[in-house]
């Protein structure tokens, strides 16, 4: 990784000043602050953080967002808690979701019972659409 500046003072004046866990140490010339270079971690793509989030407001629960996405659902956890994501609360309703190419997604649309009495949301999830319905608890 390369580095700009001193995290402390913002200076670009700084020297190699030993190896440290294995990793590069330097200090700044002008403020004499130590630093080292931040570990890579893992980075998942932006475009599965966007999807899990989605799927967690639509009222999906972690584990199954796990099962679909891939992603550890302490991961999709936790991205709730950064972003504060509320999720509205209605107990009158609870979604069902399955997962589809488009061919079975077009027969879906086709019958009217399908598509009557609930809101749906199409996703697109790779190469295969997620199919998510909301349905009235049977009381």
């Amino acid at each position: 990784m390369k580095i700009k500046a001193c995290p402390n003072c913002g200076s670009s004046e700084y020297i190699k000043s030993g190896v440290i866990n294995q990793r590069q140490r330097y200090r700044c010339k002008d403020c004499s602050y130590y630093f080292t270079v931040n570990k890579l971690g893992k980075k998942i793509d932006d475009y599965y953080v966007n999807k899990a989030l989605q799927l967690y407001l639509e009222g999906l629960t972690y584990r199954e967002i796990e099962r679909i996405l891939g992603i550890s659902h302490v991961s999709v956890i936790n991205w709730v808690k950064k972003y504060n994501i509320k999720r509205p609360y209605n107990s009158q309703y609870h979604p069902t979701y399955k997962i589809l190419n488009s061919l079975e997604l077009a027969n879906y649309f086709q019958s009217p019972e399908n598509i009557q009495g609930a809101g749906v949301v199409v996703t697109e999830l790779g190469d295969k659409f997620m199919l998510i319905k909301w349905e009235r608890f049977k009381e």
